[in-house]
């Protein structure tokens, strides 16, 4: 038995490398999608673990991968809130809160923040006429920012099989924008130069969606969800939607293939097969070794990534708290650090 298991983990991690093969392209771009802030993950343990989450059950931190992944929450309250250095200075921070009132009997009910702090940036606006003869007005400094609010909720349907959803409010402003608008003065003395404001800022709606099914295989665990999901907006003339993802993975403490009972250890795998809207599939492969319910060490890869490939991390955790860490080489742009503090009661 634990022989065909292990073909069956075998068989699934080549079948994936293989579809990756059979779809990889040069990572050209293949529709257009904004709201991308959206698909950027700040927790470090999945960072760590190459982004592999839709099969795990990871408590309130389930609500930025699959929803139903907090189903199997045990404890009352689970609290998490991360950082995360983005490439140029860009800051995103994340919070996430689920309670499980009445042991799971009537679900379990999550809360999502998710922010971006883009920095300052410096106004100008093109004035052919301006003192400086430079040929532009300098407008100041301005800051973009983006902000997504999000109430989930995920439940057992059988002690198998689970289910999960979100709903989010996306709020992104990118500033206001000067147009120059040059008309020429009717007793052609000169031209006249007013500038018109447009505001930046939208706030749709983005909908999540995902299952979980434990399978009688040991601790095999298959998960699904759909990401993302929006009706098209646009800033200006050309419409976008959200950065759609859908995700299928499959998971398991590969330390139940040995005949031996391990105690206090394990090593879950995880791997995802990722399809997006506006890039090629991906293939994310994650690991994670704990021990004593202590310490983890992880490590991760992603597939058909120009700049940041693998991941690594660790965590350590002691009465209800853990502080997990995540370490990403970014080819060009140097590294992203992540660090996820978490609390469970």
């Amino acid at each position: 038995m634990k022989k065909e298991i292990g073909n069956l983990i075998v068989g699934l991690l080549l079948g994936c490398l293989l579809l990756n093969s059979a779809v990889a392209q040069e990572n050209q771009k293949l529709a257009q999608s904004g709201l991308k802030f959206l698909s950027v993950v700040s927790d470090a343990r999945a960072a760590a673990m190459g982004e592999a989450m839709t099969s795990l059950q990871v408590g309130s931190s389930a609500l930025f991968f699959n929803p139903a992944g907090m189903s199997e929450m045990t404890n009352l309250v689970d609290v998490t809130a991360s950082t995360n250095q983005w490439i140029a200075d860009i800051k995103h921070y994340t919070f996430s809160l689920a309670v499980n009132p009445a042991g799971g009997d009537y679900g379990v009910f999550g809360v999502s923040v998710q922010s971006v702090n883009y920095g300052d940036f410096y106004g100008t606006v093109v004035n052919p006429l301006a003192s400086s003869g430079l040929g532009y007005d300098e407008t100041g400094t301005f800051q973009l920012n983006a902000l997504a609010v999000g109430f989930g909720y995920a439940r057992k349907l059988t002690d198998r099989f689970c289910i999960g959803g979100q709903i989010r409010w996306v709020h992104q402003n990118l500033g206001s924008t000067v147009v120059p608008e040059f008309i020429t003065s009717a007793d052609t003395s000169g031209i006249d130069t007013i500038r018109a404001f447009r505001d930046n800022t939208m706030t749709p709606l983005v909908f999540d969606f995902g299952l979980q099914l434990k399978t009688n295989i040991k601790s095999l665990v298959f998960g699904m969800s759909i990401r993302n999901f929006s009706r098209e907006v646009k800033y200006a003339e050309e419409g976008f939607q959200a950065p759609l993802i859908f995700n299928l993975g499959v998971s398991m403490n590969m330390l139940d293939l040995i005949e031996e009972p391990v105690e206090e250890q394990a090593l879950y795998m995880s791997v995802d097969a990722s399809h997006y809207r506006d890039h090629p599939e991906e293939i994310k492969v994650g690991l994670d070794y704990r021990f004593m319910n202590m310490v983890s060490l992880r490590a991760g890869y992603i597939s058909s990534n120009d700049e940041s490939s693998f991941s690594y991390g660790a965590g350590v955790s002691k009465f209800g708290v853990t502080v997990d860490y995540a370490y990403t080489p970014f080819g060009v742009f140097g590294k992203v650090n992540r660090v996820t503090a978490r609390f469970a009661m």
